[in-house]
């Protein structure tokens, strides 16, 4: 006959309760069963002491325990079910509900990792399946992070509330030093975590829809003007590695893309169709195909040949130092990753915000904005998106730091251009007129 019996194995203040289960000479398995008391209060009958209300309501707790458990005993030996260590655990996750009856786990922490766990068959933003490493490696992160917030505290995913995202928010800018941005993408995740959650059944905060998770707009966005780029081309370079990735930069700057996408453009993505020389690929982070027109810039630009193919790390750090030799030097305000160095082999990142020279700040990202940022207002924005592969107006809007009054000034100096232009051939046709008199 199955039996249940409570042990302490530590006379420790905070004490972890375990439960025995014996079902026969061969079934024998004890597992924790997540409750502490001080083993001051523990009594030789295996149940805490009754010298407090706090213990009164512990002991009845354990005794609805014991008999939940050896129902399931019952109902398991009933239908050949295997009675072990992994069982036992979960019978008792069920009983206190962090477990639902499908196995999925209501802690914060199984929440994260059963995205983690199934990664490779989700489906991606892009409509296919497997999560990229990018996310993974974006969920693996949060998950460390909230280990650490919770230290000795076990959170589930009901727990996520206004106050709890507030208070993790805090903790992560003020304790961790992250950027808003960067805070802000980890509430958003985890947000995401606790909807992922909820389609297995487990219970969800009411005010999770509340949360604030909304993206911070930067102040100010950095690109390289058209004069600046006109700088960089012109200063006298006599580093080889410099020149081939000043060659990337300009280059960048003209087909708006991504770092990765642009240091594997080669010469199969330059093709001909219908008579137009254009650079045809496929967009990593999209899965996008876009087609950009060899425009007589770009063609003056790759008329050596295309530059040598490098990493993105070393783009990043010539770019810096070919901004610096052209003096791109203006004072901005922004933040610059640095490396806090804690130990050997252990380092940690972090943007530090301050006052940088611009070339300090220099980076692949600058590519793409600095495409779009200077042909916003001349070139149509549909066509700056189909480059782009912004999926709407807002995005590329929010994308190069502009808002709707912009979008408005946009249209009302096209509207001006217009009036100016009829303004002018009206003109020419009176004094066409007045000549032929």
């Amino acid at each position: 006959m199955a039996s249940v019996k409570y042990q302490l194995l530590t006379e420790k203040e905070n004490a972890p309760i375990y439960l025995r289960l014996s079902v026969s000479r061969k079934v024998n398995t004890r597992t924790k069963t997540g409750l502490h008391i001080n083993a001051k209060d523990w009594s030789t009958s295996s149940f805490p002491k009754t010298n407090t209300e706090t213990n009164k309501n512990l002991k009845s707790e354990l005794q609805k325990l014991e008999i939940y458990i050896l129902d399931e005993v019952n109902n398991a030996n009933s239908i050949g079910e295997k009675i072990n260590t992994a069982w036992l655990k979960f019978k008792i996750d069920v009983h206190f509900k962090r477990a639902t009856e499908n196995k999925q786990s209501d802690l914060l922490i199984d929440a994260i990792q059963t995205i983690i766990d199934e990664a490779p068959t989700r489906k991606n933003a892009k409509g296919g399946i497997g999560l990229s490493k990018s996310r993974v490696n974006s969920y693996t992160s949060l998950k460390n992070i909230l280990t650490e917030y919770q230290k000795n505290n076990t959170f589930k995913v009901k727990d996520v509330d206004v106050k709890f995202a507030k208070n993790f928010l805090k903790w992560l800018l003020n304790s961790k030093k992250y950027q808003k941005t960067t805070a802000l993408k980890k509430i958003s995740d985890l947000k995401t975590v606790c909807n992922d959650a909820s389609f297995y059944g487990i219970e969800t905060s009411v005010q999770l829809k509340k949360i604030d998770s909304t993206k911070a707009k930067k102040d100010k966005i950095l690109y390289l003007t058209p004069q600046e780029l006109k700088k960089i081309e012109d200063t006298p370079l006599l580093n080889e590695a410099y020149k081939n990735a000043r060659k990337w930069l300009l280059l960048g700057c003209q087909v708006g893309q991504r770092g990765g996408d642009l240091l594997n453009l080669n010469e199969s993505n330059f093709i001909n169709l219908n008579g137009l020389d254009v650079i045809q690929l496929k967009q990593q982070k999209t899965d996008k195909t876009v087609t950009i027109p060899v425009l007589e810039k770009t063609q003056e630009i790759i008329k050596s040949g295309l530059p040598y193919k490098i990493s993105i790390q070393k783009f990043n750090k010539h770019i810096k130092e070919v901004c610096k030799l052209a003096e791109i030097n203006e004072p901005i305000e922004d933040s610059k990753i640095t490396v806090t160095v804690k130990g050997k082999g252990n380092k940690e990142k972090r943007k530090i915000n301050g006052t940088y020279e611009k070339w300090e700040l220099m980076a692949s990202h600058v590519c793409r904005r600095s495409f779009a940022s200077n042909l916003y207002g001349t070139l149509p924005t549909p066509l700056i998106m189909s480059i782009t592969a912004h999926s709407s107006e807002k995005m590329l809007l929010n994308y190069i730091g502009k808002d709707s009054l912009d979008y408005a000034q946009q249209i009302a100096d096209f509207y001006t251009l217009q009036a100016l232009k009829n303004k002018k051939e009206t003109q020419l046709k009176v004094v066409k007129n007045a000549s032929s008199q």
